[in-house]
């Protein structure tokens, strides 16, 4: 399925495992349109998002993004933009050969990630450290596999974000960073890396949650 605009997603949206393409350049450059933007409460569900996919998909409030699959990640494959607090979920699906962030958070609540497969990317998950507004924001990763990638989650400690991360897998990913703690800074700078955290407060992840093959 070739489109040529955003597809606005209100109620659920299924693709039927058809792959969409193509917006944007497939780099990095901030300023590309979304492929899918979903409504507040809306679901995107069965897709396949091609290359390029712009800035892959775009949640408006919380939303359900459910057997969704990036054949490249390109800038980011979600950005969750809700600030009314409330939970959005990716139940499944998967993504590869993204040079950064896989899911990024701007705006403020819950993402919870389960089902999920990620292979060849930066991060699996990025609370944003220098965005326009400052956020407490809380990540939930649960049972996913994650292949050749340098961070579980990134999270903003002086802001109080808590990352839960539970059942990861991780595949040659040996010198993987499982939570990654951050210094929030204002929109212009760059956060600074405190370091990596297990049994704390903000990271809430065992070494026994992660197994390593």
């Amino acid at each position: 399925m070739s489109i040529s605009g955003t597809v606005s997603v209100s109620g659920t949206f299924d693709g039927g495992m058809k792959t969409y393409c193509c917006i944007g350049d497939g780099s990095q450059d901030e300023s590309q349109d979304p492929m899918f933007e979903i409504a507040n409460g809306g679901t995107l569900q069965n897709v396949i998002l091609g290359s390029p996919a712009g800035d892959g998909v775009h949640c408006l409030g919380t939303c359900t993004i459910r057997n969704v699959w990036w054949n490249d990640i390109g800038e980011d494959a979600a950005t969750f933009l809700g600030t009314s607090g409330g939970t959005s979920y990716v139940i499944g699906g998967g993504a590869r050969a993204g040079s950064d962030k896989t899911f990024q958070h701007n705006g403020n609540g819950t993402v919870s990630i389960s089902g999920f497969y990620l292979s060849g990317s930066g991060k699996l998950y990025r609370g944003c450290g220098n965005c326009t507004n400052s956020y407490q924001r809380n990540v939930k990763i649960d049972n996913v596999l994650l292949n050749d990638i340098d961070m579980v989650a990134g999270i903003n400690t002086n802001w109080g974000d808590i990352a839960t991360i539970t059942r990861v897998t991780l595949t040659n990913s040996s010198s993987a960073t499982v939570c990654g703690m951050y210094k929030g800074v204002p929109k212009g700078s760059e956060p600074s890396y405190l370091g990596e955290g297990w049994n704390t407060t903000n990271c809430k992840v065992t070494q026994s949650d992660i197994t390593y093959k």
